[in-house]
């Protein structure tokens, strides 16, 4: 385990590997599962404020899901979660041309009609992220859907805590993935 600031994240963030290989998944973690995507308190604000920009860049269905169960659902733990169509897909992914299902919130950011990228955890994939009163634990979450993307990067030489630089200095900063890849590179002082 690795500590940096608030933080303790799982060994398996350094040792494995992981690259997104939408070809061969399709973005089946927008799909499978018993939840939408985990969302932050803050990010509930977020989607009520920026929800008209991206309302065009989803599909009717995924537009006619939030209408009818709203922009997210509280869960039966009191914990957040996107919009789910039929408690299957996302209802803010959207499948592109080549039947790759793809976030249409960031959609609406790479368009420039937001600044919102996406939801933090969806992200953070395959790290998910359990808070607790004084530190927030990463750890990898393993599931067979995501197999190619281990393999591929294995082929790669990428491991989970480079494959996911952006998302986790977008959650903590700079300096605490400097000290993250200090720690993993260089161990600590003794």
């Amino acid at each position: 385990m690795i500590i940096i600031q608030n933080t303790v994240i799982s060994d398996d963030v350094r040792d494995n590997f992981f690259v997104c290989n939408l070809e061969a998944c399709k973005g089946a973690c927008c799909v499978e599962g018993d939840l939408g995507a985990p969302l932050e308190e803050k990010e509930l604000q977020i989607l009520e404020q920026e929800y008209a920009a991206i309302k065009p860049f989803l599909t009717e269905a995924g537009q006619q899901a939030i209408e009818q169960q709203g922009l997210y659902i509280k869960d039966w733990e009191g914990d957040y979660s996107t919009t789910t169509i039929n408690d299957r897909e996302c209802a803010y992914a959207l499948y592109d041309e080549r039947g790759i299902l793809k976030c249409g919130i960031e959609q609406a950011y790479l368009a420039g009609a937001t600044s919102f990228k996406k939801p933090i955890s969806c992200h953070l994939y395959p790290i998910r992220i359990t808070k607790y009163e004084d530190f927030d634990a990463l750890n990898y979450d393993r599931w067979n859907i995501c197999n190619p993307a281990c393999s591929f990067g294995a082929n790669l030489g990428v491991r989970i805590y480079q494959f996911l630089k952006e998302p986790l200095v977008r959650k903590y900063g700079e300096e605490w993935y400097g000290e993250l890849v200090h720690e993993i590179e260089h161990g600590s002082p003794e």
